[in-house]
C-alpha cells in the first residue's frame, strides 16, 4: 500500500513539474514581449521605453559600470559579434541596462558604451524603475557590500536575445564561443 502511495506522489510531482516547464516555455515563446513597459533614460539623457526592443532584433545585457571582468568582456563580446555579422547585422540592436543606476549616470554610461562601442545604447535611471525592469526581465542583481563602505553588483550575466517584437527569443551564455553566439545572433535574424 505504502508503494502505491509513493508512486502516486511521485507521478503527481512528475507532473507539476510537466505543466512548470510547458508553462514556462509556452511565455517564453508566446510571440508576446518579454519584460514589461519601462520609462528609462539612455546614456545620452533621452527616454528610453520598452518600445526600443521592438521592429529589430535586439541583444540586452544587464550590468555595471564598476564591474571589473564580466560586464567589460560582455560588451567586448557584444561589440565583436556585431562586427562578425557585418551588413547582416545591421538591423540588430544592442543595449546595456544599468542593475547600479545609483553610480550609473547617463554621462558616465556614455562614457563607458561609448569606449566600447557606437552599437550598443546604455540604459539607466531611477534605482526602483531600473529594480523593476530587471525582475520583469528574469534578471537577477544585488549590492553586495565591501571593506571601506564601498559595494559592487552580483548580478546574471547572461545576454537576452529578443526578436522583432520584443518577445524572448534565447539567450547567450558568459564566456560561449563566439562562433556559437554569432549562429544564434543570425538564427534571431532569420527570425526577422
Amino acid at each position: 500500500m505504502m508503494r502505491f502511495v509513493l508512486v502516486g506522489i511521485l507521478v503527481v510531482m512528475a507532473a507539476g513539474v510537466g505543466w512548470l516547464t510547458f508553462d514556462w516555455y509556452r511565455q517564453m515563446n508566446s510571440g508576446e514581449a518579454y519584460g514589461a513597459p519601462f520609462v528609462l533614460v539612455d546614456q545620452k539623457g533621452g527616454e528610453i521605453t520598452e518600445a526600443a526592443f521592438r521592429g529589430h532584433p535586439s541583444a540586452v545585457f544587464f550590468g555595471f559600470t564598476h564591474c571589473p571582468e564580466v560586464c567589460p568582456t560582455t560588451l567586448a563580446e557584444m561589440d565583436s559579434w556585431m562586427k562578425k555579422l557585418g551588413d547582416e547585422g545591421r538591423d540588430v540592436r544592442a543595449y546595456f541596462v544599468s542593475v547600479d543606476p545609483e553610480r550609473d549616470t547617463p554621462d558616465i554610461m556614455n562614457t563607458y558604451v561609448g569606449n566600447v562601442s557606437e552599437r550598443i545604447t546604455g540604459i539607466t535611471g531611477d534605482p526602483e524603475k531600473i529594480a523593476a525592469m530587471a525582475k520583469a526581465f528574469g534578471i537577477y542583481s544585488r549590492k553586495v557590500p565591501l571593506e571601506g563602505g564601498d559595494y559592487t553588483m552580483d548580478h546574471t550575466a547572461t545576454v537576452l536575445l529578443l526578436d522583432s517584437k520584443g518577445g524572448f527569443f534565447g539567450t547567450i551564455a558568459y564566456g560561449e564561443d563566439s562562433d556559437t553566439a554569432v549562429a544564434k545572433l543570425k538564427r534571431l535574424i532569420a527570425e526577422g
